[in-house]
Parts: structure tokens; C-alpha cells; sequence
């Protein structure tokens, strides 16, 4: 079991050629609603692949939330620990797209109240666990003790650095692996991704893009190329990578192999609109791997 904690949003997107100003009122061409939240794409992303999954996160009995929570369920994703605030609501990402640039304004809502205190919770299912995947869109105080657990009683942890505002320097030491993507990488450990990824070896893995990604094995710098594409929506892309690599590694495969199978999972995710909607099947993934060998 692959426990993920971390955020459960839902994406409001509306497309319009012009963004009004202060005051002004323009017509939209298209509105769109998606399952979003980086934890919950995660999850979706690794139990799309036949990994037994669950999420630990937090949601309103909104509208939304209940969407929400029949997508999950849908998915096959154990949500016996997903916690319910009547009194908040659930989520948000208010996403408004003109000529090719977005504009986007998050609302948390019930993710803040994911707490410390919800993690004492469900503490033996964490312990439990083949490995633990978490992000940022939580308090950073509720990531901070998830880690601890999970170091105290030697669960490996995928730390996906985003949104990198949050983001505390005592994190490197308490994750397995660390997937920043460039920017985020220069963030959080200086301009030099080379010196970075020497000073932790087999632990700090930099995603590229389509370009691939890249880590240091302790002797040498390595480089996993990234697969062909037809893109339409980078949107989940990166959550797909992270789900996608905690699944190959606790199958067995080496981190090289890990990279190369999240690669080719997060080609596929991009070709359909929407952060979950393109997420792809193991056998997807394993075609694509086999094709480009």
C-alpha cells in the first residue's frame, strides 16, 4: 500500500480571449471543471497503475468535496482516511487561461485543516505503509510531522517540493528522495543543479520536463530522457512522475528504472486535457517504455 497525504481540490477553468479589468465584464468561451489537488492526482496517478493506493487529506461535505470523494472512490483509492469539515469548504484552483497564459488563484480551504493532530490520527497507517508520497499544498507543520514519522519507523518517503513557498530546509534530511523540477531545484539548493545533486547522491531527483530528468548515483550524473509526445495539457504531469516513480520503486526497480518508467507514464498524461485525465494504465506505460527502448 502506497499511502499519499496531501491536497484534494477542484479545478475551475474558464477560457476567455480577453481578462477583464478592474471593473469590467467580459465573455468566456468555455468553462471546464477537473479533479485536481496535487494529492489527489498523485493517488489517482499510482492506483491508475494497479498499485494498491489510499490518501490521507482533508475535505468539505460541499458540492465539491462529494464529487470529489466519488472520484476517489471511482479510482479505487481507499479513502477510509479522508477527513470531512462540514463547516469548510472544499478546495479550490479558480484557473482563468487567455492566449496561452493562466491566471490562477487557490483557495485552500479544508486542505489547511489537514493538521498535526489529524496525523496522530491515522499514525499507524502511515507506519504501515510500503512508502509514503507528499507535497506541499498542506501546512507545512503537518508535513514536517508525517516526515518524522515516517523516519522514525524507516518508511521511505517521495517529497515532491511543490509549491516550493513552503518548503523547509529540514525536509532534505528526513525524505528518501526529493523531485524538485529545475526551478525548484535552484530554490531550494543554490544555482548549481551539479553540485546539488553530488551533495545527495540517489536522493535528490531533478524532473526536466519533456527533456526527462536527471539524478547522481554517487558516481556519476545521470540523465533519463524524456519520451515523444503529443502534448495538449502539462497540467498533473509532474504529479503523474511522482506517482508513477513511488510505484516502480517499491516494486523493486532501481532508481534509473524508476525514472524511465515515470517518464514515460508522465508522456501519456499530457496527452489529454486536465491534470487526471490523461493519467495512464501500467499496461500504457509499459508499451510506451518498450517502444522507445
Amino acid at each position: 500500500m502506497i499511502t499519499v497525504i496531501g491536497s484534494i481540490n477542484m479545478d475551475l477553468v474558464v477560457q476567455t480571449d480577453h481578462v477583464p479589468n478592474k471593473g469590467e465584464t467580459r465573455l468566456g468561451n468555455s468553462f471546464s471543471t477537473f479533479f485536481g489537488g496535487k494529492g489527489a492526482n498523485q493517488v489517482v496517478s499510482i492506483a491508475r497503475l494497479g498499485k494498491e493506493a489510499q490518501i490521507i487529506g482533508a475535505c468539505g461535505t460541499d458540492e465539491y468535496g462529494k464529487i470529489a470523494l466519488t472520484s476517489l472512490k471511482q479510482e479505487n483509492v481507499k479513502t477510509d482516511h479522508l477527513f470531512l469539515f462540514p463547516d469548510e469548504t472544499t478546495g479550490t484552483a479558480t484557473i482563468i487561461v487567455s492566449d496561452g497564459d493562466n491566471r490562477i488563484i487557490v483557495v485552500p480551504g479544508a486542505n489547511n485543516r489537514l493538521t498535526s493532530k489529524e496525523i496522530e490520527l491515522v499514525k499507524n497507517e502511515i507506519i504501515k505503509s510500503e512508502m509514503v508520497v507528499i507535497q506541499l499544498e498542506i501546512p507545512s507543520n503537518t508535513v514536517h510531522k508525517v516526515l518524522k514519522i515516517c523516519k522514525d519507523h524507516n518508511v521511505p518517503v517521495v517529497l515532491n517540493p511543490a509549491p516550493i513557498d513552503n518548503f523547509k530546509k529540514e525536509f532534505i534530511d528526513l525524505a528518501t528522495y526529493i523531485t524538485p523540477n529545475e526551478s525548484e531545484c535552484i530554490s531550494i539548493f543554490g544555482e548549481n543543479i551539479e553540485q546539488s545533486l553530488e551533495r545527495y547522491p540517489n536522493k535528490l531527483i531533478v524532473t526536466l520536463g519533456d527533456k526527462g530528468a536527471r539524478f547522481y548515483d554517487g558516481k556519476l550524473h545521470i540523465f533519463i530522457k524524456g519520451f515523444n509526445t503529443n502534448t495538449v495539457d502539462t497540467t498533473g504531469a509532474g504529479d503523474t512522475f511522482n506517482g508513477s516513480f513511488a510505484v516502480a520503486i517499491t516494486e523493486g526497480k532501481s532508481i534509473e528504472e524508476a525514472v524511465r518508467f515515470a517518464n514515460a507514464s508522465a508522456s501519456i498524461s499530457v496527452e489529454k486535457k486536465g491534470a487526471q485525465s490523461g493519467m495512464p494504465s501500467l499496461e500504457s506505460v509499459l508499451k510506451r517504455v518498450n517502444l522507445e527502448r
